[in-house]
């Protein structure tokens, strides 16, 4: 499908876009538990929060942040055997703070440039989330968990990458599962028999 026929294309109706949230949302939740798995310590949160920003309603980003927070506890804990210390649950909870600060930076960002072009408000907000989600982390290394060797330059840029490659396909997915839909949708429409007026 191209973007003019996407362009010509009729928003979805209320009863769609009802039935297409928990789709996006549950998608979004699988992909961040994959995405836990592969990169064990390392959930791309910044770019979670803006592909949320840009899709969902503010209630929906922030509550997506905690059940991906929530995601990356389980599976951290549950099949990656995260250690049960106060340490790491404390890290835990660092964690779920800059998930939620993430989100919350990106949601600001498209409230307050919502007049850019959608590029730039994406990088704009991408890196709001992602600077205020590592001085999170880092405020809670330094004030009480230790750990203030894990935000040398290198490991910062190394999460940086994963964070951007990780929001460019959550962008790719959005498009193919947005285009699913319309093909749908189209399909019904097709193979509904036309209404007597």
């Amino acid at each position: 499908m191209t973007r003019e026929e996407l362009a010509k294309e009729p928003e979805m109706t209320e009863r769609e876009q009802v039935l297409f949230r928990p789709v996006w949302l549950g998608l979004l939740v699988a992909v961040s538990a994959a995405i836990t798995v592969v990169f064990t310590c390392v959930t791309p949160f910044a770019a979670f929060a803006v592909i949320a920003a840009a899709t969902v309603s503010r209630r929906d980003a922030v509550m997506l942040a905690v059940a991906l927070w929530l995601t990356n506890q389980a599976v951290g804990f549950g099949f990656l055997h995260y250690p049960w210390t106060a340490a790491a649950l404390a890290w835990g909870l660092a964690l779920g703070a800059g998930a939620v600060v993430g989100a919350l930076a990106a949601l600001e960002i498209f409230r307050r440039l919502g007049s850019l072009r959608p590029l730039a408000r994406n990088v704009c907000a991408f890196g709001a989330a992602f600077v205020l989600y590592q001085l999170t982390l880092l405020a809670a290394a330094v004030a009480w968990l230790g750990g203030t060797d894990m935000f040398a330059p290198g490991i910062v840029s190394q999460v940086l990458m994963i964070n951007a490659v990780t929001l460019a396909g959550l962008f790719a997915l959005r498009q193919v599962v947005t285009g699913a839909a319309l093909l749908i949708r189209r399909r019904r429409a097709q193979a509904s028999p036309a209404r007597p007026a």
